[in-house]
């Protein structure tokens, strides 16, 4: 074989291996589109936080509830009329292609565990909008409302506020669920909360967010009405925020970080997965 040859057949094992090497590392470095990351998965997520005090916390994307797999629902009774009571009701009463990624109790309940605010299931009212005033902390005013329209947008709104877009045909719950007082107000905590209160309880409650996310907190360990509010405001950064109960009430079901309350509660708040 010539000198010629022999150079120019090395130097096109050369290319070759080069060209090898190159395909396999940028193959390595960017998968390829049949192997992308299912983003559904990355819609909503529940942890456990140690500061400022310890709690769980499930925040959904605002982007989840826009496509056909997961939905936001409020839950109360079965189709007998029967109130579910329990997140394991709950879980039995979806049909075999659904399934429940999360839920914690919703508005506060009387004794037979029907809501005393209001509440709107699937665009039909159960429970008129309270405007009264009263003891209890659902009288704090202001209270307000977690409701969303057909569109999936989340909002919290000041009780007052939202009877005013309901009379002028502004605002069409789909779902809603009223409870009280308010948390955090237009940016704002509660004027009533007492920074130095020592009536310190297990809270839950639920926030709309600057990122239009919206996040389901319980606390692990009692915390004043101030210091749950301000959690909102400067940690979650979620202008409005809105208390659910608290104590015995407080419950939260969320299998992802082993968290599965056997409470009985009223309205419940869940999030269904559509496989």
């Amino acid at each position: 074989m010539s000198l010629s040859l022999s150079t120019t057949l090395n130097r096109q094992i050369l290319q070759l291996s080069a060209a090898f090497f190159s395909a396999a590392a940028l193959s390595a470095c960017q998968p390829s589109s049949t192997d992308k990351p299912d983003k559904t998965a990355q819609v909503w997520s529940c942890t456990t936080e140690q500061t400022p005090f310890s709690y769980s916390a499930c925040r959904i994307d605002s982007q989840a509830l826009t496509g056909d797999r997961y939905q936001l629902k409020l839950f109360w009774q079965d189709a007998n009329k029967q109130t579910l009571l329990t997140f394991d009701k709950l879980i039995d009463s979806l049909p075999s292609t659904q399934s429940l990624s999360l839920a914690v109790n919703a508005g506060m309940y009387n004794d037979s565990y029907a809501p005393i605010g209001y509440t709107v299931i699937e665009g039909q009212e159960k429970r008129a909008l309270n405007l009264k005033e009263g003891g209890g902390n659902f009288h704090l005013l202001p209270n307000g409302v977690l409701w969303w329209d057909k569109s999936g947008k989340i909002q919290i709104t000041e009780s007052q506020a939202l009877d005013d877009l309901i009379k002028d045909d502004r605002a069409q719950p789909w779902y809603a669920t009223q409870s009280g007082p308010m948390l955090v107000i237009d940016n704002e905590i509660h004027p009533k909360f007492n920074p130095d209160s020592q009536s310190l309880k297990f809270r839950n409650g639920v926030g709309v967010c600057s990122d239009g996310s919206m996040q389901l907190v319980n606390s692990e360990e009692p915390v004043s009405f101030y210091q749950f509010a301000e959690l909102f405001k400067e940690d979650l950064h979620c202008p409005n925020a809105l208390f659910l109960d608290g104590g015995i009430a407080s419950a939260l079901y969320a299998p992802s970080i082993d968290k599965h309350d056997k409470k009985q509660m009223g309205v419940m708040i869940g999030l269904v997965d559509t496989q």
